[in-house]
């Protein structure tokens, strides 16, 4: 069977559960169930025979999303507690809040895991975002009293009492703004082009106005051929979760770099050149 064959197919299922096949949901939740019991983080995920994880420092954005507890769980849920109708696409749902309204889609995923990660190494300074329309937020000011308004159609900051809350609290204050004003767009503005061979784990693939998936973690062989985990969120906003590959079954959920141009994801389609990094 081809791996084009093998795409269809997947489509295929998608398009029946889409349809509203409740036997077919059910034993797509068991499936999903089974094929990640005992993985406690990405980390953990096995690498494809002859890989081995990349050495990576260890307090880097890399190795901490190594360290990301996956859920028992392995349905996505969508921000109002409802599963998400394509239960198809992941290979593993990471721990990672959501939030109560859609606003966590795919680049604030990014966003989010980014941010997070800077707090856990205490370093708030570093948690910041600029918005489609050029504004810097900024986390560090936003402790010390900077806060956001609309004026007209740009976002301004001003300066008023400090929170008393913790930084946690604010942080969820601060992402709300954060993703109400970046985006897709944004983010290809904030980050650069890099070629897929010199990718590293944290770069994102993105497209402006599309979507946007994070490379949560990397392997090589002794040829220095790469193989690669993607993450996503989406519209609406839902779990972040490790996709599977739709076209390689025996790699999945792990993507190669070949020579083809694009990257098929079980719900997007990237190309090469939309690979970015910070």
């Amino acid at each position: 069977m081809t791996r084009t064959t093998n795409y269809f197919i997947f489509l295929s299922l998608t398009i029946s559960f889409c349809n509203g096949n409740k036997q077919s949901l059910s034993k797509q939740l068991r499936t999903a169930s089974q094929a990640t019991s005992g993985y406690g983080n990405i980390g953990e995920i096995p690498v494809p025979e002859g890989y081995q994880r990349t050495k990576i420092d260890e307090h880097s954005f890399g190795e901490w999303l190594r360290q990301i507890k996956l859920r028992k769980d392995s349905n996505v849920y969508l921000y109002n507690g409802m599963l998400k109708s394509n239960q198809l696409s992941q290979y593993v749902v990471l721990d990672i809040p959501v939030g109560n309204s859609d606003l966590q889609q795919c680049a604030d995923a990014i966003m989010r895991l980014r941010a997070e990660y800077f707090l856990n190494e205490n370093s708030t300074g570093a948690i910041h975002f600029r918005t489609t329309g050029g504004t810097e937020l900024s986390f560090g000011p936003w402790l010390h009293g900077e806060r956001y308004e609309l004026k007209g159609s740009r976002l301004c900051a001003y300066v008023t009492s400090p929170s008393t809350a913790n930084k946690r609290t604010q942080l969820e204050q601060f992402l709300k703004v954060v993703f109400t004003y970046c985006g897709t767009s944004s983010l290809v503005k904030e980050t650069r082009p890099i070629n897929v061979n010199d990718m590293e784990i944290g770069d994102v693939f993105v497209k402006a106005g599309g979507h946007a998936m994070l490379i949560v973690d990397l392997a090589t062989n002794e040829k220095g051929d790469k193989v690669f985990l993607l993450a996503q969120s989406a519209m609406p906003a839902q779990d972040v979760h490790v996709v599977k590959n739709p076209t390689d079954g025996r790699l999945s959920p792990w993507y190669k770099i070949t020579a083809d141009s694009k990257i098929i994801t079980p719900e997007w389609i990237f190309y090469r050149d939309q690979l970015k990094t910070w």
